[in-house]
């Protein structure tokens, strides 16, 4: 198949058209966002380990840390959806329905299935084994209504790098490699950063306007549950964040008590 039907002018309309949607996703990941989900979720013994000494210095880590890892799965979404959009304008690929497959297409007279993940290091032992029992089982699925058919499995990271693609019973295809693969434009990798940055700027301001607002408001609200005479009181952040249910409940009590004789 020829990949003339793709123009770089197509990827920036499709990019123009849907970037927003991260960029509202991470909007909303703030919006509803609580102190102490976060608090509950974070690990306070690497902050205590980190010298983190100031309610906003702990607040602001945080909050950083619980947005980077939502930031790297919304975008590595749009990049899922954008290879798809790609794929299928070139080799009329589409989305699986398939579990844990996402991109079925053909080239080259090969039936591909693809698992498309952010970059190379993305998963345990246990899920890359699951990765390959969801292989082997659509593969087995594929054949046997289309018994003459070649199927190749296809593990593609977006960015990164793989010195050994051939894993035996799959390839796993990343960064340039994945992007042309999808395409059959070897340069694309390169050629896709530019329109990602569509209103990158005016965006991220609106971001950093309401993050600033979340910081605020929760700084004020830690300080008031977490700390004494100025400092973090970090016992207490523990048992938050790691006494047993019934135990913490107990320990509270007993402050409301106190602090109603006081």
């Amino acid at each position: 198949m020829s990949y003339n039907k793709l123009t770089l002018a197509d990827i920036r309309q499709y990019v123009e058209d849907n970037i927003g949607s991260f960029h509202e996703a991470r909007l909303n990941s703030l919006r509803g966002l609580e102190l102490k989900q976060i608090l509950k979720r974070k690990n306070p013994y690497l902050f205590k380990a980190k010298h983190v000494l100031s309610a906003p210095d702990l607040v602001k880590l945080l909050l950083d840390a619980h947005l980077s890892s939502q930031e790297e799965t919304m975008f590595g979404d749009f990049l899922e959806s954008l290879a798809i959009y790609i794929c299928g304008r070139v080799y009329g690929g589409k989305k699986s329905s398939r579990p844990s497959i996402d991109l079925e297409f053909e080239r080259d007279n090969i039936f591909y299935i693809v698992s498309i993940k952010s970059g190379p290091n993305w998963g345990n032992a246990d899920q890359i084994r699951k990765m390959r029992e969801n292989f082997a089982e659509a593969i087995e699925d594929i054949r046997t209504n289309h018994p003459n058919i070649q199927v190749v499995a296809v593990n593609g990271c977006c960015y990164g790098q793989d010195a050994n693609p051939d894993k035996g019973d799959y390839f796993k295809y990343c960064g340039q490699d994945f992007w042309e693969f999808v395409s059959g434009i070897w340069e694309l990798y390169t050629q896709i950063i530019e329109p990602l940055g569509h209103k990158a700027k005016e965006k991220n301001e609106e971001f950093y306007e309401e993050y600033s607002k979340i910081v605020t408001n929760f700084t004020v609200e830690f300080a008031n549950e977490f700390c004494e005479n100025g400092k973090i009181n970090w016992i207490k952040l523990v048992e938050f964040n790691s006494a047993h249910l019934e135990q913490s409940n107990q320990i509270r009590e007993k402050r409301s008590r106190y602090s109603t004789r006081k």
